[in-house]
């Protein structure tokens, strides 16, 4: 048994689209994960195991102070119990909400960054982002370490005012299959991720309807404009089927039943954005080109090119050629398709990066 403790905090413990929160931790060795949230849940990957501060509707004046002031004797208590060497949160938002009680169980504070904590929740207007930048602000200071999912948040971390020596970039990681066995193809073109708009489901559809030929798509996610984006597929008369969320094992197969991922991501109109999207990084474990957008920090993982196009946020045709040419081309999705392998092993293999995260806790411990 691992000597040192980690409690690994999300306040809604778990959504389905968080496999990343899942996978980093459960593939650390020296430290023991303990997962804590604020309230469960009912997803996918949700587990009995995980601790609850707030389990019931009675607890509901409790988590809404913590919520308004950032401080709950009733989570203190939960992380104390948990005895932990360091807590580590998932999103700024959370982190601030968790900060006192880390505090007070005198654990260090790491908070990971991951794309909208830092893009359109403190560029929200209002009351709401003025409460939000003071919040991420106390938040920068009280953590002992910031990592941040990509070199582009990153940076807009430290333009909200977070201290540049404090800020850690660290790619999460995914499972790397051992082998990649050869299955039969069902599927041109896969799509991974929830239906909001920064994901860009409506461009890959518009992009399919222009291909000019043949293409299958499926869809695996849910979020809010699902239904929508059904009947999108259907006036355009694309060859699409929508899956809904689905557990990581079954995403690998339906992946490895498909020749190209395609991730179309932008900037949304509220500013929100990626920071890496973790399906990309599955894809090309999986031995699969991308087609993707120069978005944030996709460029980090997917080289134009190499291991797959790019094209510019928003440009249907520029996705639409992008896919075209992978598609009328095997040797091409090969020949990408094993440099994305490559890029994957040597950059985002789940078990290198948790044991790399591992080390940033003991440098943590060590320092604070």
């Amino acid at each position: 048994m691992p000597e040192r403790r980690v409690a690994v905090w999300r306040s809604a413990m778990l959504p389905a689209s968080e496999t990343f929160v899942r996978n980093q931790a459960d593939a650390m060795t020296r430290w023991q994960p303990i997962y804590v949230g604020a309230t469960k849940t009912d997803s996918l990957l949700a587990r009995d195991t995980d601790l609850i501060a707030f389990p019931s509707a009675a607890d509901h004046r409790a988590f809404l102070r913590l919520r308004l002031t950032g401080s709950s004797p009733q989570l203190h208590r939960t992380i104390a119990g948990v005895r932990p060497d360091v807590v580590h949160a998932h999103f700024g938002g959370d982190g601030w909400l968790v900060s006192a009680a880390a505090a007070r169980a005198g654990a260090p504070l790491v908070v990971t960054l991951h794309g909208h904590d830092v893009t359109r929740q403190p560029a929200s207007t209002g009351p709401k982002g003025v409460r939000y930048r003071r919040n991420l602000r106390t938040v920068f200071r009280r953590a002992h370490l910031l990592i941040a999912v990509s070199s582009v948040i990153r940076e807009r971390a430290i333009s909200w005012g977070a201290d540049p020596a404090k800020v850690r970039v660290h790619y999460t990681g995914v499972p790397l299959p051992a082998t990649l066995p050869a299955m039969p193809k069902r599927y041109d073109v896969a799509f991974v991720g929830r239906f909001v708009e920064k994901k860009g489901a409506d461009d890959l559809v518009a992009a399919l309807a222009s291909l000019g030929r043949p293409a299958s798509a499926v869809f695996i996610g849910d979020g809010p404009h699902l239904a929508e984006m059904r009947g999108y597929a259907r006036s355009l008369n694309v060859d699409a089927t929508f899956l809904g969320a689905q557990p990581a094992d079954e995403v690998y197969r339906i992946l490895g039943e498909s020749r190209v991922l395609a991730a179309p991501s932008r900037t949304a109109a509220d500013g929100d954005s990626e920071g890496l999207p973790t399906t990309i990084v599955e894809a090309m474990a999986m031995g699969l080109p991308v087609v993707s957008t120069v978005h944030s920090g996709i460029p980090e993982a997917v080289d134009d090119g190499v291991t797959g196009l790019l094209g510019p946020e928003g440009d249907r045709d520029a996705l639409a050629a992008n896919l075209r040419k992978l598609l009328d081309d095997p040797d091409l999705r090969t020949s990408m398709g094993a440099a994305a392998r490559a890029r994957a092993e040597a950059n985002f293999d789940v078990v290198k990066q948790s044991h790399g995260l591992e080390s940033l806790y003991d440098e943590t411990v060590a320092g604070a």
